[in-house]
């Protein structure tokens, strides 16, 4: 990831403030004597921000994804019944469990996040999820403990679910408020990337144990392990996480509040909403086109491949490893060209590319040959990479800093909730009542029209400082070193 060179004079040591300063040191120092202040970035902070931020989030999504990949096996340990159908059903039912309550997680983290800073809590997601998927790897099959395996398997995707609510709005907040405004779709596109990368992981692993294993012994033990390495990999996402110095829009915030006398910002949730109608409603709509897509191709489609068409386990999951490993190469490069051509018209190739593509896209899976649904999986992925690419920059760029973290988290949330995350479970339903397995496509159609007319009353973000706070440069555009003296 390039950083910028630090070049230019070095500006006289500006007087030390009085009281108390809780920002980080060298995070962003303002650039005064011009008519509009603005904050200079240090590259190598940001940088390892940008690091952190992707690597605890591809940490965190391999956790949430493995459990899309192994579905089928979970059906046969967790819910025996002699219908496939049922025990997919079953399955993405807990699944949806999970995003379910992702509105309260965000309601909570949210909230806490604008309160005692992001850092903290992305912390705090990150031990919850790590908890919930390694207890998973523990429970007793239904064959053991009778109906309580999947009341003990939902309970565990509670908590899964309840931290993610404050994982995706507090991550993607805090690569917005540290990266200067000309690079921040290409930076907030590395979230994205680490993202890709926990589910080509999750989506590894299961291939492997899938093509080495028998059914008997994937469906007896080995269906655990993706799980049990959940406890160690939230260890190192810790690590990285509490490593992290807070935001400098946030410490700026902070600062403020310790300037009127007051301890911490006080948000409630009423705040987060009240004068935030507009804002909100434009989230749910760009995220509901976003996740229908994302978790249509990358959590739906390997299960779509194996019940409804039959296909081979190993080679459907490989097939979406070389897609998902297709988008990653495209992220950055798409996140750049956002912030030179603008937001805008990259999320309005995505919607339209859907609508007219998710048809004969799906009529290529379903011809069955590998080439064919090679063709219509990558097309669909590179459509994806227009809101991957494009949503980390483009959402918290909707809310002002005090509340941007809480009405994100409630608005991302609800959207995902209510749309994103019961798509496995809307279309396989779909598709066992009206017989039509063409369902899927016509479903992401649908997402498509909503996020098109979201995008029309969308606001250009891209190169301009985010609401509430000073313009962001890099100190080459500033012509100041970021020490500041």
């Amino acid at each position: 990831m390039p950083t910028a060179q630090h070049v230019g004079p070095r500006p006289a040591a500006a007087p030390a403030p009085t009281g108390p300063d809780p920002a980080p040191t060298g995070a962003r120092h303002a650039l005064a004597g011009s008519p509009a202040e603005a904050t200079v970035t240090d590259p190598a902070l940001v940088k390892r921000a940008v690091k952190a931020a992707a690597l605890g989030n591809a940490m965190e999504w391999f956790d949430f994804g493995v459990y899309s990949y192994i579905a089928v096996t979970l059906g046969k340990v967790f819910f025996p019944s002699g219908n496939p159908t049922a025990q997919l059903l079953s399955t993405f039912g807990a699944f949806a469990a999970a995003f379910l309550i992702r509105p309260l997680g965000g309601m909570v983290f949210g909230p806490l996040g604008d309160r005692v800073g992001r850092q903290k809590v992305l912390a705090l997601t990150m031990i919850m999820m790590a908890a919930g998927t390694f207890a998973i790897g523990l429970i007793p099959s239904y064959a053991t403990i009778g109906v309580w395996a999947p009341i003990l398997l939902l309970a565990a995707r509670l908590v899964q679910g309840f931290s993610t609510g404050g994982e995706y709005a507090g991550a993607s907040t805090f690569i917005a408020e540290y990266a200067p405004d000309k690079k921040r779709g290409f930076l907030g596109s590395w979230l994205e990337f680490g993202t890709l990368a926990g589910y080509i992981g999750g989506a590894g692993l299961v291939t492997l144990m899938t093509a080495l294993l028998s059914s008997d012994d994937l469906q007896s033990w080995g269906w655990r392990i993706p799980f049990l390495i959940a406890g160690p990999m939230g260890l190192i996402g810790l690590y990285l996480r509490t490593r992290l110095e807070e935001t400098p829009a946030f410490a700026a915030q902070l600062a403020k509040a310790h300037e009127d006398e007051k301890s911490r910002p006080k948000v409630r949730v009423r705040d987060l909403v009240t004068g935030q109608w507009r804002a909100l409603l434009l989230c749910v709509g760009l995220v509901l086109v976003f996740n229908v897509t994302d978790y249509m191709l990358l959590s739906y489609m390997p299960s779509y491949l194996t019940s409804e068409l039959k296909y081979d386990e190993t080679h459907g999951l490989l097939v979406v490893l070389v897609v998902m490993a297709l988008m990653m190469c495209a992220q950055p490069f798409v996140g750049a060209l956002t912030d030179r051509v603008g937001r805008r018209p990259v999320i309005a190739v995505g919607c339209a590319g859907f609508f007219l593509l998710s048809v004969p896209a799906l009529l290529l899976i379903r011809d069955g040959a590998l080439w064919a649904i090679g063709l219509g999986m990558a097309a669909l992925g590179l459509l994806l990479v227009c809101f991957t690419a494009s949503m980390p920059a483009t959402l918290p760029a909707l809310f002002p800093t005090p509340v941007r973290y809480g009405s994100l988290s409630i608005g991302f949330n609800i959207s995902v909730s209510v749309f994103g995350g019961t798509t496995p479970l809307a279309v396989t339903a779909l598709i066992g009542a009206t017989g039509n397995v063409m369902m899927p496509a016509y479903y992401m159609m649908a997402a498509a029209v909503v996020g098109g007319v979201a995008v029309w009353y969308l606001t250009e973000s891209a190169g301009r400082p985010l609401p509430g706070s000073p313009p962001a440069v890099e100190p080459a555009d500033a012509h100041v070193s970021p020490s500041g003296v």
